[in-house]
């Protein structure tokens, strides 16, 4: 009988998150000098805080390149951020033995393609209710948020709460 994804969160020690359709909606807005504009959530901000300071592992590998997500993502505490990853499975693993990972440890989020290899190889693959058909396929658990949209927050916060980690009087004001 397949295991709940709620019998993985116990046991997760490390999120790794895609950029474009998780962290954002995946909507580009371009300027008039051709500079690729993202928006995203500052609820999902607030989690990925409130996560790294509780011990948690954090990773971001992303196909796009935006310096910009890079600065925010450093703001609110992400070390580890591979941005124009074309071969996300190498970098995962190259990410895992240099932090002596175990594969399942790892909470990943997904919505398109590019992330199908990765989502494969980890504990726990999950993704947003937008995701493409193949990721939701594969994912042991679909968020009730978007990408862009308060999932990344809904999939921390899920984790932490059944470790007993999410709100103390340390991370109240993180």
């Amino acid at each position: 009988m397949e295991k709940s994804y709620k019998e993985y969160l116990q046991h997760i020690t490390t999120f790794i998150f895609d950029v474009d359709g998780v962290l954002t909606d995946g909507s580009l807005l371009i300027n008039s000098t051709g500079e690729l504009l993202r928006t995203m959530n500052v609820k999902d901000g607030y989690a990925l805080k409130v996560a790294i300071r509780q011990g948690f592992n954090m990773c971001i590998i992303s196909g796009g390149k935006n310096e910009g997500v890079r600065e925010r993502l450093k703001g609110l505490g992400v070390e580890n951020i591979f941005l124009g990853a074309h071969h996300k499975v190498d970098l995962l693993t190259e990410y895992l033995n240099s932090h002596q990972i175990k594969p399942e440890n790892v909470l990943y989020m997904g919505d398109d393609i590019p992330d199908l290899p990765v989502m494969k190889t980890i504990g726990l693959p999950t993704c947003p209710q937008d995701a493409v058909a193949e990721i939701k396929e594969i994912s042991k658990y679909i968020s009730y948020k978007e990408g862009g949209k308060g999932c990344v927050r809904d999939v921390i916060e899920q984790v932490l709460k059944v470790q007993g980690k999410w709100i103390d009087n340390y991370n109240a004001n993180a």
